[in-house]
């Protein structure tokens, strides 16, 4: 359950980030934007409650957030998408990694 409500704040923000760059145009995807950041914060909460580690949920939480927003802005806006941003990316995916693992206790590694 923990990974459902993790993942469904991701796809919150997630949207929500796209919805602000496209309220850029177009004013009406404001109602997005409030209700997937509310949405996502809601949803944080209770995965905080649920128990899983703020260092861990946060760190996958922003992490995914920041290139999945990225990937499917490449798509959707056209924005820029290079090598270096990839590195980027498998930088934060290692980093969050170590994090995960760090929070465990040791004898559960």
């Amino acid at each position: 359950m923990k990974w459902i409500t993790l993942g469904s704040a991701i796809i919150s923000e997630v949207s929500a980030s796209l919805a602000l760059r496209a309220a850029v145009d177009h004013p009406a995807w404001y109602t997005l934007v409030v209700a997937g950041y509310i949405a996502a914060f809601i949803l944080m909460s209770l995965l905080l409650r649920q128990g899983m580690p703020i260092g861990v949920a946060y760190g996958i939480w922003a992490a995914s957030g920041v290139a999945l927003t990225a990937l499917a802005a490449a798509v959707i806006f056209g924005d820029p998408l290079t090598w270096l941003m990839t590195v980027g990316f498998a930088a934060i995916i290692g980093g969050v990694l170590l994090i995960e693992t760090g929070s465990r206790p040791e004898e559960a590694r």
